[in-house]
């Protein structure tokens, strides 16, 4: 019996589970895994976001997962003044 765990901000993210198959079908990284737990991406979410043949103007999951992490932290510099490194 597999023991779901979930935590706040975990989004649907099962740690004893396969993350619905999320990771093998989008070709993420642990990295690019964690990023998506940080904003709050599920792996449904995910899947969904997988372009098609037919939407060629659309980037694969891990390009779009890096874009949107790096504008959110641009974003969070410039609100706050701050570098979120230190």
């Amino acid at each position: 019996m597999d023991v779901l765990l979930r935590r706040k901000g975990d989004a649907g993210w099962h740690t004893n589970q396969n993350l619905g198959g999320s990771e093998e079908k989008c070709r993420l990284n642990e990295g690019e895994i964690r990023m998506a737990k940080k904003m709050g991406l599920n792996p449904k979410s995910l899947i969904k976001n997988i372009p098609s043949p037919r939407e060629q103007w659309k980037h694969p999951v891990k390009i779009w997962i890096r874009e949107i992490y790096e504008e959110r932290h641009r974003n969070k510099e410039n609100r706050t003044g701050e570098t979120p490194y230190g």
